[in-house]
């Protein structure tokens, strides 16, 4: 079993040049393709129904977005992590900005773009379970010349995360030249087959599983499902319970240690940032899920997304 230290450290990370001998290691284990947004928390003890008007907490702003929250997941865990993605001209760029480059994060391919940067409109209900709604802002011009233009940096990385808050025809773009492809497909939407085809792994959550598959099921039934749809390996996330891995031949449940949920905000995103941190070090998949599901499970204990996402000593007792 892993421990929050020692052997879940992974090996220390080498110098540019690698060992005597070996192969030279890439500036980045792992490099983002994704979204950057301002998170607009409010808590409320219930949802609103149509029609209805409900009071809820001070308004909080958190940095978020997938694609930057998958980054700094990662980054406070020890990875050496890019994000190639683009914020706006607005307050709220330079406040995204900020929060990324004090986590760590390498922002060359971070691009200021003129116009507003992406928001996310949140409710926190009493159960730490949120709603979100997301105004994509600048991420929606993140494009295929993009990733031309970083193509040689993205080859080089062991693994490359994706979601589903950029265009579609960039992540199929980003798809195509990366090694390795960690692909959250969230918001869930159609995809090609050829995106789906070089998933290793493809990470849905149970709803998105329902929605790609025609219907809920039972976890392992699901997951060997979404294997048949046609992706090198698969993960199913199942939140309190863990998460079900599917790889040709082999379906493994991954229990989650129990915790008190305060806020779940950005808990996938920390479960992938650290799913695809693990890989790029060499993790076997069941292996590297274990250790996601801990740093999951361990950013639902305080609110927000990126602000709750766990060091390694935070894992000490998960």
């Amino acid at each position: 079993m892993m421990t929050a230290r020692g052997d879940d450290a992974g090996p220390a990370p080498e110098g540019a040049g690698g060992r005597r001998g070996e192969e030279p290691a890439p500036p980045f284990e792992m490099i983002v393709v994704g979204s950057v947004n301002a998170d607009l928390v409010i808590r409320v003890d219930r949802r609103p129904m149509p029609g209805e008007t409900v009071i809820g907490s001070d308004l909080a702003t958190y940095p978020g977005g997938k694609g930057a929250n998958q980054a700094v997941a990662a980054a406070r865990l020890g990875a050496r992590v890019a994000l190639l993605g683009r914020v706006g001209s607005d307050g709220n760029g330079e406040f995204l900005r900020k929060a990324l480059s004090g986590d760590g994060v390498d922002l060359d391919r971070l691009t200021d773009t003129p116009g507003p940067s992406g928001v996310a409109v949140i409710t926190v209900g009493a159960d730490g379970d949120n709603s979100i709604i997301v105004s994509p802002g600048v991420n929606a011009r993140l494009s295929e010349d993009d990733i031309a233009a970083a193509a040689d940096l993205l080859a080089s990385a062991r693994v490359v995360s994706l979601q589903l808050e950029s265009p579609l025809a960039t992540v199929v773009a980003a798809a195509r030249t990366a090694a390795r492809v960690v692909f959250n497909l969230s918001p869930p939407a159609a995809v090609p087959d050829e995106l789906l085809a070089v998933c290793d792994p493809l990470v849905v959550n149970e709803h998105e599983a329902a929605l790609l598959l025609g219907g809920p099921g039972e976890p392992e039934q699901q997951a060997r499902a979404l294997l048949a749809l046609g992706p090198r390996s698969a993960v199913l996330t199942l939140g309190a319970d863990g998460a079900v891995v599917a790889e040709p031949g082999t379906v493994t449940a991954v229990p989650s240690p129990r915790v008190e949920a305060v806020d779940t905000t950005g808990a996938g995103d920390a479960f992938t940032g650290a799913l695809a941190w693990r890989l790029a070090r060499g993790d076997g998949l069941a292996d590297a899920t274990a250790f996601a599901v801990r740093v999951g499970a361990a950013s639902v204990r305080a609110p927000g997304a990126q602000s709750s996402y766990p060091y390694p000593e935070d894992l000490e007792g998960l």
